[in-house]
């Protein structure tokens, strides 16, 4: 699986064995789900969305300023 980290500007590819869902990945990558908008190829999901080996995963970076 393909996934690209917008705040690094990096991409990596990470095996995945079996199917999970993009909140076990996050919590496996210690990510915030408040921090990052979740796309999966090229559709914005919700963090349920189950994920592949052949999926290809952006998190895009929340910004919030006053």
């Amino acid at each position: 699986m393909k996934l690209y980290l917008e705040e690094h500007d990096e991409t990596r590819e990470i095996p995945l064995e079996k199917e999970t869902t993009l909140k076990e990945l996050l919590k496996k990558e210690n990510i915030l789900i408040e921090s990052v908008i979740l796309v999966k190829n090229g559709q914005v999901c919700l963090e349920d969305e189950k994920i592949t080996d052949k999926d290809e995963v952006k998190l895009l970076s929340v910004l919030s300023g006053g």
